[in-house]
C-alpha cells in the first residue's frame, strides 16, 4: 500500500478481492485457503445458480466456526430455507443484510457480551460451548434514495 501514514509495526494491505467459482472452493485443494479468517480488507466472491444453492449450504455447514452470516435477499422463502439449513450463530438476513453486530451489540457469546464474564462459573461455562443463534431481520424495500446510515 502506497502514501499512507501507518506506522509500519501495523502494516498496510492493499484492499483486496478474489473471485473464486463455487466448485474450486469447495475442492478439498482449495477449501482451506478459501475459508481462511484474514483480519483485513480481503475477500472471497463468487456466484452460483438456484441449482447450486445446495452447494453453497454445503459450504455453510463444512465452516469451522460458524460465526457470523448474511443472508441478502428480499425473496422471504429464500431467506428461510438458507435460515432452516445453516447454523451460524449472528445471522443478518435481509436486503441490508449488515454482517457486523458490534454497533447493534448483538450477542456474540461470551466473546462479546459482558456477562459473558463469569470466568468458571457454571452459566459461563455452559455459554462458552454453546451459544444460543440470534437472527437480525432486516425486512422491506429501501427506498432508491434513501440515505443509509451506519449504525
Amino acid at each position: 500500500l502506497a502514501q499512507h501514514s501507518i506506522p509500519s509495526c501495523f502494516g498496510a494491505v492493499e484492499p483486496t478481492a478474489v473471485f473464486v467459482p463455487l466448485k474450486e472452493a469447495l475442492s478439498a485443494e482449495h477449501w482451506e485457503a478459501v475459508t481462511t479468517e484474514l483480519f483485513g480488507p480481503f475477500q472471497v466472491i463468487t456466484t452460483y445458480s438456484d441449482a447450486e444453492l445446495p452447494l453453497v449450504l454445503e459450504a455453510c455447514e463444512r465452516m469451522e466456526a460458524h460465526l457470523t452470516a448474511a443472508v441478502v435477499s428480499n425473496d422471504a422463502r429464500f431467506v428461510d430455507h438458507v435460515l432452516a439449513n445453516t447454523v451460524n450463530g449472528t445471522t443478518y438476513a435481509g436486503i441490508r443484510a449488515r454482517t457486523t453486530g458490534a454497533p447493534q451489540n448483538h450477542w456474540f457469546g461470551p466473546a462479546g457480551d459482558p456477562r459473558g464474564a463469569g470466568i468458571g462459573t457454571p452459566e459461563a461455562i455452559r455459554l462458552v460451548w454453546s451459544c444460543h443463534r440470534e437472527i437480525i431481520r432486516d425486512i422491506g424495500p429501501a427506498a432508491d434514495a434513501a440515505d443509509l446510515v451506519q449504525s
